[in-house]
């Protein structure tokens, strides 16, 4: 880390943030992680916090999904879902982000036994006790585990139609790429998009820039999660900047699965040179030793931002998500202010 980025360090701590690629499951912190494993003792997740750290270190994209499924395998009753997101937005409370669309994978939970509604009454309830205890608004993406086939696109997307819980706003896809195209999927998006969904496919994450194309052309992706291949396709970055599509950029994630070598050579400085709307998310921090405050540090340094280059960049995110107007200006203004009276002698 820069000098620049590290004297920011306390700028960014206390800056109101949104964000808004950032896994449900993913997100579960050592504690909790451990907790829930020891719960579960016939898992192979450890139960020592200490021990997580080697069990979370990745050889590649492949085995970070078989790790986060071992981790996703501890959700079991609708009790952990509900511990688990509401100790989420509990972490998300100490790093001042107001507002975050979390990733859920509803799928993943509903074919472990847990009752669709039941599922729907955890998150609806952590989410409320989040917003009023905590002052964390949260929203929710449904997302399809691509790597579980179109029996679970088709199970997400009825449980988004059926069930519409208050707090959900979009709908994903995620896990792996390779060997996952986007374009089977377009039914299912379609079925979501009707009843006023937004889209927010992962797209050009371990694959190339073909993959954001049909994010776009068969899913109406309105944002896309990742798009880190973008910069590979000098025609495709046009048409994301001219048509504000914004990318859900996750640096540190990028880096810990091996789809970009090193952090010095992350795309995010050629996106934004671009003209591309570029936001800053943690993906699956306590998995990949990051939070948001950690992510805007490495963005400050990779683009030599100063502190209000820092605020332009979590307005960003304020402005490209899904939260009511009202909000937005609210969360807007907060961070303008926050900024000003940081500037002030």
């Amino acid at each position: 880390m820069s000098d620049n980025a590290t004297a920011l360090a306390p700028f960014i701590a206390g800056l109101p943030k949104a964000e808004l690629h950032v896994h449900h499951v993913g997100s579960a912190s050592p504690r909790i992680v451990a907790e829930l494993a020891a719960r579960h003792p016939d898992s192979k997740v450890p139960t020592d916090p200490a021990a997580l750290a080697e069990y979370y270190t990745f050889r590649d994209f492949a085995h970070f999904i078989e790790v986060y499924l071992s981790v996703v395998d501890l959700i079991r009753d609708a009790e952990d879902v509900r511990l688990l997101t509401y100790e989420v937005a509990r972490d998300m409370a100490r790093q001042n982000i107001r507002y975050a669309e979390l990733t859920m994978t509803p799928y993943s939970s509903t074919r472990r036994g847990i009752p669709g509604p039941a599922f729907m009454e955890a998150i609806e309830d952590a989410r409320k006790a989040a917003e009023s205890e905590l002052g964390v608004i949260l929203r929710w993406c449904f997302d399809i585990p691509g790597e579980a086939g179109l029996i679970s696109a088709e199970e997400t997307a009825r449980l988004a139609v059926d069930l519409q819980p208050e707090g959900l706003v979009s709908f994903g896809l995620g896990g792996p790429e390779i060997g996952v195209p986007r374009p089977q999927f377009k039914p299912y998006f379609d079925q979501a998009r009707a009843i006023g969904l937004h889209s927010v496919p992962h797209a050009g994450e371990t694959t190339g820039p073909q993959t954001i194309w049909d994010a776009l052309n068969d899913l109406g992706a309105e944002r896309i999660g990742h798009g880190t291949t973008a910069t590979q396709d000098p025609r495709l970055l046009v048409h994301l900047a001219e048509h504000r599509i914004p990318l859900e950029v996750c640096p540190t994630s990028n880096i810990a699965t091996r789809a970009v070598r090193t952090l010095d050579e992350h795309p995010i400085k050629e996106m934004v040179t671009a003209g591309v709307l570029v936001t800053v998310n943690s993906d699956d921090p306590p998995m990949f030793g990051t939070d948001l405050n950690t992510e805007y540090e490495v963005a400050a340094r990779l683009l030599g931002l100063d502190e209000a280059g820092v605020a332009a960049l979590a307005k960003n995110a304020v402005e490209v998500s899904f939260l009511d107007a009202p909000g937005k200006a609210r969360l807007a203004a907060e961070i303008d202010a926050y900024t000003a009276s940081w500037s002030r002698p």
